[in-house]
Protein backbone atom coordinates (compact mmCIF):
# COMPACT_ATOMS: atom_id res chain seq x y z
CA UNK A 1 0.00 0.00 0.00
CA UNK A 2 2.73 2.43 1.02
CA UNK A 3 4.99 1.47 -1.88
CA UNK A 4 2.20 2.29 -4.32
CA UNK A 5 1.67 5.64 -2.62
CA UNK A 6 5.41 6.41 -2.68
CA UNK A 7 5.75 5.48 -6.33
CA UNK A 8 2.71 7.62 -7.21
CA UNK A 9 4.22 10.55 -5.33
CA UNK A 10 7.57 10.11 -7.06
CA UNK A 11 5.93 9.90 -10.50
CA UNK A 12 3.84 12.99 -9.80
CA UNK A 13 6.87 14.91 -8.50
CA UNK A 14 9.07 14.03 -11.49
CA UNK A 15 6.35 14.90 -13.99
CA UNK A 16 5.66 18.22 -12.22
CA UNK A 17 9.37 19.12 -12.23
CA UNK A 18 9.78 18.23 -15.91
CA UNK A 19 6.66 20.21 -16.92
CA UNK A 20 7.82 23.23 -14.87
CA UNK A 21 11.28 23.15 -16.43
CA UNK A 22 9.83 22.83 -19.91
CA UNK A 23 7.57 25.82 -19.29
CA UNK A 24 10.46 27.93 -18.01
CA UNK A 25 12.85 26.98 -20.80
CA UNK A 26 10.36 27.43 -23.65
CA UNK A 27 9.33 31.00 -22.72
CA UNK A 28 9.81 33.42 -25.58
CA UNK A 29 11.11 36.63 -24.09
CA UNK A 30 12.22 38.44 -27.23
CA UNK A 31 9.34 39.73 -29.33
CA UNK A 32 10.29 41.33 -32.62
CA UNK A 33 8.12 42.68 -35.44
CA UNK A 34 10.03 40.62 -37.98
CA UNK A 35 9.72 37.41 -36.01
CA UNK A 36 5.99 37.76 -35.46
CA UNK A 37 5.21 38.61 -39.10
CA UNK A 38 4.75 35.89 -41.72
CA UNK A 39 7.71 35.22 -44.00
CA UNK A 40 7.07 36.19 -47.59
CA UNK A 41 10.42 36.32 -49.41
CA UNK A 42 11.68 39.26 -47.36
CA UNK A 43 8.83 41.58 -48.41
CA UNK A 44 6.01 42.88 -46.27
CA UNK A 45 2.91 40.75 -46.81
CA UNK A 46 0.24 42.33 -48.98
CA UNK A 47 -2.64 40.57 -47.29
CA UNK A 48 -3.34 38.95 -43.97
CA UNK A 49 -1.71 35.61 -43.31
CA UNK A 50 -4.80 34.48 -41.43
CA UNK A 51 -7.24 33.63 -44.17
CA UNK A 52 -10.77 32.61 -43.16
CA UNK A 53 -11.23 28.86 -43.21
CA UNK A 54 -14.45 27.23 -44.28
CA UNK A 55 -15.93 25.34 -41.35
CA UNK A 56 -18.13 23.38 -43.75
CA UNK A 57 -15.06 22.01 -45.54
CA UNK A 58 -13.61 20.95 -42.18
CA UNK A 59 -16.83 19.13 -41.22
CA UNK A 60 -16.95 17.30 -44.55
CA UNK A 61 -13.30 16.27 -44.10
CA UNK A 62 -13.96 14.95 -40.58
CA UNK A 63 -17.03 13.01 -41.75
CA UNK A 64 -14.95 11.55 -44.59
CA UNK A 65 -12.28 10.41 -42.12
CA UNK A 66 -14.88 8.83 -39.85
CA UNK A 67 -16.46 6.88 -42.71
CA UNK A 68 -13.00 5.93 -44.00
CA UNK A 69 -12.12 4.42 -40.61
CA UNK A 70 -15.44 2.59 -40.56
CA UNK A 71 -14.67 1.07 -43.96
CA UNK A 72 -11.37 -0.18 -42.58
CA UNK A 73 -13.30 -1.78 -39.74
CA UNK A 74 -15.44 -3.64 -42.27
CA UNK A 75 -12.46 -5.37 -43.94
CA UNK A 76 -11.85 -7.88 -41.11
CA UNK A 77 -15.53 -8.85 -41.26
CA UNK A 78 -15.08 -9.94 -44.86
CA UNK A 79 -11.99 -12.00 -44.05
CA UNK A 80 -13.79 -13.71 -41.14
CA UNK A 81 -16.67 -14.83 -43.35
CA UNK A 82 -15.00 -18.17 -44.13
CA UNK A 83 -14.25 -19.14 -40.54
CA UNK A 84 -17.33 -17.91 -38.67
CA UNK A 85 -20.94 -18.95 -38.39
CA UNK A 86 -23.03 -17.36 -41.16
CA UNK A 87 -25.81 -16.21 -38.81
CA UNK A 88 -23.30 -14.68 -36.42
CA UNK A 89 -21.52 -12.98 -39.34
CA UNK A 90 -24.73 -11.51 -40.76
CA UNK A 91 -25.95 -10.28 -37.37
CA UNK A 92 -22.67 -8.50 -36.61
CA UNK A 93 -22.48 -7.04 -40.12
CA UNK A 94 -26.11 -5.88 -40.01
CA UNK A 95 -25.64 -4.24 -36.60
CA UNK A 96 -22.46 -2.47 -37.72
CA UNK A 97 -24.02 -1.22 -40.97
CA UNK A 98 -27.15 -0.14 -39.08
CA UNK A 99 -25.01 2.07 -36.82
CA UNK A 100 -23.14 3.39 -39.86
CA UNK A 101 -26.35 4.26 -41.76
CA UNK A 102 -27.87 5.76 -38.60
CA UNK A 103 -24.88 8.09 -38.27
CA UNK A 104 -25.16 9.04 -41.93
CA UNK A 105 -28.86 9.92 -41.57
CA UNK A 106 -28.11 11.91 -38.42
CA UNK A 107 -25.47 13.96 -40.25
CA UNK A 108 -27.87 14.42 -43.14
CA UNK A 109 -30.67 15.66 -40.85
CA UNK A 110 -28.29 18.05 -39.07
CA UNK A 111 -27.35 19.58 -42.43
CA UNK A 112 -23.65 18.76 -42.21
CA UNK A 113 -23.63 17.23 -45.69
CA UNK A 114 -24.87 20.38 -47.44
CA UNK A 115 -21.95 22.00 -49.18
CA UNK A 116 -23.53 25.45 -49.57
CA UNK A 117 -26.41 27.06 -47.74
Amino acid sequence: MYSMMYSSFIIFSISFIVMSLAMLISKKTFMDREKSSPFECGFDPKSSARLPFSLQFYLIAVIFLIFDVEITLLIPLITNLKISNIIYFYSISFFFLLILIGGLFHEWNQGALKWAN
